[in-house]
């Protein structure tokens, strides 16, 4: 009997494992995106607001349920990227498990959404796109969402999460706000951009002087300008400095 229950407790202990694996495996996990990055993934970027929720039926699954959907409606107010008709309707997943997003309603708290577009006036989005308070963005941000990120979409931003980092193209701008600050909200996205030059290589560059540092992965300028691209590779050979 006693092994018997000895059995039974680790059969169960098994379970509760597996169960809980499985909940992690479903779990939502997103890589962090550089705002920029976010914004030319996208294919509609508005600034809205919501007004109501209601859980809806999106059709069914291979097993005829019901698949349920959040449904938003929202007031759009500036639309920066996406088609001529304005969004109506934003489409989430039920649960934050699931990547589904919450957003505040009331029409109260303004929004800066990427998504993508499902069309006539209907917007998808997850955890996983860039979805943030208007008031959190930076005015250089806000500005940049106009004409500059898009001058950038060519380009392709790697973000660095430890040093040394590597690019493997002259199209590629290294995103280190992590290393410098261990935070992906930093200064380098809040007041920088990837934009595409004329030789058809891409360079992280602010629209005019942040307030406090900018970013350069050189020794000097004047030796950074000195140095072959192709050996500007990894982030152990150089420092950020203060221009």
């Amino acid at each position: 009997m006693g092994s018997a229950a000895r059995s039974l407790r680790l059969a169960l202990g098994l379970l509760l494992l597996l169960g809980t694996l499985l909940r992690r495996a479903d779990a939502c996990s997103c890589s962090p995106v550089h705002p920029q990055q976010a914004f030319c993934n996208a294919d509609v970027v508005i600034r809205a607001k919501a007004v109501s929720v209601k859980e809806v039926d999106s059709g069914n699954d291979i097993y005829g349920n019901p698949i349920k959907r959040i449904q938003y409606e929202i007031k759009q107010i500036k639309m920066f990227k996406g088609p001529d008709k304005d969004i109506e309707f934003i489409y989430t997943a039920p649960s934050s498990a699931v990547c589904g997003v919450s957003l505040d309603i009331g029409g109260k708290k303004e929004y800066l959404i990427a998504g993508k577009a499902e069309g006539n006036g209907k917007l998808h989005i997850t955890l996983c796109d860039f979805i943030v308070p208007w008031d959190t963005l930076s005015t250089t941000q806000k500005k940049s969402l106009n004409h500059r990120y898009q001058m950038g979409c060519e380009c392709k931003i790697t973000r660095c999460p430890m040093i040394p980092c590597y690019i493997s193209s002259p199209d590629e701008c290294l995103w280190m706000d992590w290393v410098t600050e261990k935070n992906i909200n930093g200064h380098q996205a809040k007041f920088f951009a990837c934009i595409k030059r004329s030789d058809g290589s891409c360079a992280c560059t602010a629209e005019r002087r942040p307030p406090s540092r900018n970013f350069s992965i050189s020794r000097t300028r004047k030796q950074a300008n000195s140095i072959p691209f192709g050996q500007r590779k990894s982030l152990q050979e150089f420092r950020l400095v203060q221009l």
